[in-house]
């Protein structure tokens, strides 16, 4: 049986050292039997470990974790009692739900038109660039469909149009350079898997993105974090954390960091880009928000200010998930030419190629790219100073510092309340996550919230009141408070 993984039907079973992995990412190092059980059901209820599946025995648990058996017995008690596992004598304790109950990691979606959404940071579609998209894509497709349509690379127009982005950005790019995806995410989770192998350290910000911290760990790779402050980053810190830790690699968003907002400044780049030259580690960039500059010009490609010799130990993702749609889902990597083949040989057991037809869509709207702009930028500015209007008038003890890009507020709430008020606020029909979604380490950023603005001025100025109202009421958890929504883009 292979580590973790399911081996057949009917005999899910879930390793001990993969079940110990993601504890300790949900509750820590050596859990009271409470926590461990409340970290099991936690990522049951997340959809990270399946159900029907059977847990390691508690010997192999307790050793896995360095806890008493004891500790684990007494936990598969409480997941039993509340209906989270059932036994069977000689078959080992098995995963379920409670009656009622069901996974939230991704079927937790907004239920009609009077829920906010306030968990995804991201705009709608430009209607009108989108729908001269599809049919500039129309005129295109009868060039593409007497081919087998499979492109692992991308096709190459769209791999010649990336390249000339990032070339006209400041960093010279040649097509062989680029891989197109299916979204950054895609990008992200390949990249990982090909640099990195289970146990290998990885610098990640704290806070950062959910869904990239998540693909780390999936990964089997150790997250070893740095903090992001309203400051932005400590350079000395990121700097003795790449030579005493060393990492495989970091994984950055320097441009309107998510969820904060910051913004590195160049001489920071500098000093990451030659201690990475120094310690051989690789540079994973996310410039997925890179464009939405709000306050000034955007920066230019992190790896444009790579001295040299270290342009290649650079890997930049980027996708017009953030900028134009996420429906559209087209990603890209940016990397050494020898690199984009190892990528591009690694993706074809996984998912073959990235459609052609969204491919076709996305030519002509990075085409497009500086009109899309243009308009969009205008509107996420008003929409960032509606917000902080509507969150000063209903709720004025609560802090941020306006970031100079990107797509969300981190606010301060001034106590450890985030995850009992996101809870309540499910109720009032305001869908968001608390701060300790973003954080690296379990239980940090408790008193955040990541609050975006990319929904129009009046939803916005809704939200804000139903927040508000959320907030003067009781933020106890309630029964089922394991069904916290988890989805967040």
């Amino acid at each position: 049986m292979v580590e973790g993984r399911v081996v057949r039907v009917g005999d899910r079973r879930l390793g001990s050292r993969r079940l110990a992995a993601l504890l300790v990412g949900a509750v820590g190092e050596r859990p009271g039997y409470r926590a461990l059980a409340h970290g099991v059901r936690t990522l049951v209820l997340d959809g990270r470990v399946p159900l029907h599946t059977r847990l390691p025995a508690e010997r192999e648990l307790a050793s896995a974790l360095a806890v008493s058996r004891a500790t684990v017995t007494a936990a598969y008690d409480v997941l039993r009692e509340g209906g989270f596992a059932h036994s069977r004598r000689g078959a080992g304790t098995w995963t379920e739900l409670p009656e009622g109950q069901r996974p939230a990691a991704v079927a937790a979606f907004p239920v009609g038109d009077d829920v906010l959404d306030l968990a995804v940071a991201a705009p709608g579609a430009p209607e009108r660039e989108l729908a001269a998209a599809l049919g500039a894509a129309a005129a295109m497709l009868p060039e593409h469909a007497p081919t087998a349509g499979y492109h692992p690379y991308g096709i190459p127009q769209l791999r010649a149009a990336v390249a000339d982005r990032f070339t006209r950005r400041g960093l010279p790019t040649l097509p062989d350079q680029i891989l197109i995806t299916t979204g950054a995410q895609h990008a992200l989770s390949l990249t990982l898997s090909l640099l990195g192998g289970p146990g290998d350290r990885v610098l990640v910000e704290n806070p950062s993105y959910p869904n990239a911290l998540d693909a780390i760990r999936n990964a089997g790779l150790r997250p070893v974090p740095v903090p992001v402050t309203e400051d932005g980053w400590d350079s000395g810190l990121v700097e003795s954390s790449l030579r005493q830790a060393a990492p495989r690699m970091a994984y950055l968003v320097p441009d309107f960091q998510n969820p904060t907002g910051n913004l590195m400044p160049p001489e920071q780049r500098v000093r990451v880009l030659e201690t990475a030259r120094a310690t051989g580690a690789w540079l994973l960039i996310d410039e997925t928000v890179a464009d939405i500059a709000l306050d000034g010009p955007p920066p230019a490609p992190f790896a444009s200010l790579a001295p040299h010799g270290v342009g290649e130990q650079v890997v930049t993702v980027g996708s017009l998930s953030k900028t134009h749609w996420g429906g559209l889902r087209i990603g890209w990597v940016r990397a050494g030419t020898r690199l984009i083949t190892e990528l591009a040989m690694a993706r074809v057991p996984g998912d073959m190629a990235t459609p052609v037809i969204e491919q076709l869509v996305a030519l002509h709207l990075l085409r497009e790219m500086d009109q899309v702009l243009g308009e969009r930028l205008p509107m996420l500015r008003e929409r960032r100073d509606a917000l902080a209007t509507s969150l000063a008038r209903h709720v004025p003890q609560w802090r941020w510092r306006t970031p100079p890009g990107g797509l969300s507020l981190w606010v301060d709430l001034g106590r450890p309340i985030a995850s009992a008020l996101a809870r309540a606020a499910s109720a009032r029909g305001v869908r968001i996550e608390g701060g300790s979604r973003f954080g690296a380490d379990p239980g940090t950023h408790e008193h955040r919230l990541r609050i975006p603005y990319t929904l129009a001025p009046a939803a916005l100025e809704l939200a804000a009141q139903r927040l508000a109202a959320t907030l003067a009421g009781d933020l106890r958890a309630p029964a089922d408070e394991a069904r916290g929504r988890r989805w967040v883009a």
